[in-house]
């Protein structure tokens, strides 16, 4: 296979010109679209192919009342009016699915009964795949609203009462409105944040 650059329209949509939204068009997200979103960024790389997250999509009013006393203040309204939010979590027995996702070696051995090396492969792999979501619903044509201003342990207990999946963030899905988007931030230079030796 021969990779070929993306067109500067796809960049522009993916990095350039893509933008964190606060606000919402009324305009739903259909079931149909986030199987399809699912079903490319799960191909975005993991350690071992262990593919920790699990995710909840949360549309429903009722799935919205359980999400919304776990909020910050600041991200109620953001979160109740987006059509989707998902909800990217962490299973901490993701290497119970090795034998199957990575079959050629015991990587199992590798994590079972080592709770900082499940921790840590964890928090990583389900936060990579957290990204690649959000990559894929840009290339979906829906934007996205990354937070992290939860009550964690109330989260966990509405949505993952059993104990052995735990959130790391949230991301708001739908179509943007550009109501109330702030003027985008600057990003660090090459020579800030890189160097090549």
């Amino acid at each position: 296979m021969t990779s070929q650059p993306l067109s500067d329209q796809a960049l522009d949509q993916l990095f350039r010109e893509a933008r964190s939204f606060n606000a919402w068009q009324d305009k739903a997200v259909s079931d149909a679209l986030l199987h399809e979103l699912y079903e490319l960024m799960k191909w975005g790389p993991t350690s071992a192919n262990s593919s920790p997250a699990r995710i909840v999509f949360v549309k429903s009013a009722e799935a919205k009342e359980r999400l919304k006393p776990c909020l910050n203040e600041g991200n109620v309204e953001k979160s109740m009016t987006a059509p989707v939010v998902a909800i990217i979590a962490m299973d901490m027995e993701f290497y119970e699915k090795l034998p199957t996702l990575f079959p050629h070696t015991d990587a199992r051995s590798w994590f079972a009964g080592k709770p900082e090396k499940i921790e840590e492969n964890a928090m990583r792999n389900s936060s990579l795949q957290g990204a690649y979501l959000m990559l894929a619903a840009r290339a979906l044509g829906l934007d996205c609203g990354p937070m992290s201003g939860l009550d964690y342990d109330r989260l966990n207990t509405a949505f993952f009462p059993e104990g052995k999946v735990k959130a790391n963030f949230i991301c708001a899905l739908g179509y943007g409105s550009s109501d109330k988007l702030y003027p985008r931030g600057p990003r660090l230079s090459f020579a800030e944040a890189c160097r090549i030796e």
